[in-house]
């Protein structure tokens, strides 16, 4: 399991590049309407972060000095995953699901 959270960790990463230069490259071209958070919008910055929080906590959750087995490391990951969406909410302002 430690493959999948890295490739995933990988393309979270990656995905947070793009968001990053590729919103840096629009607005100086003056193209804001091009750039990834006007195309991919809330959902795309939720599958990033949640991404980037299942990568993380798997891999952390495997590689713990607790020794933990692999469906409890997969249910660590899950759960890092999904307290990262409720971070990127939170930290754009967004309101929870109702």
């Amino acid at each position: 399991m430690v493959k999948v959270y890295a490739i995933v960790l990988v393309l979270g990463i990656l995905g947070l590049l793009v968001y990053i230069l590729g919103g840096a490259f629009a607005e100086n071209l003056g193209k804001e309407d091009r750039g990834p958070d006007a195309r991919f919008g809330l959902a795309g910055k939720l599958v990033v972060g949640a991404a980037v929080g299942f990568g993380m906590g798997g891999m952390s959750a495997e590689f713990s000095p607790l020794d933990l087995s692999w469906p409890v490391a997969l249910l660590l990951a899950v759960v890092a995953g999904g307290l990262s969406v409720f971070w990127v909410r939170y930290a754009l302002g967004e309101p929870g699901p109702r």
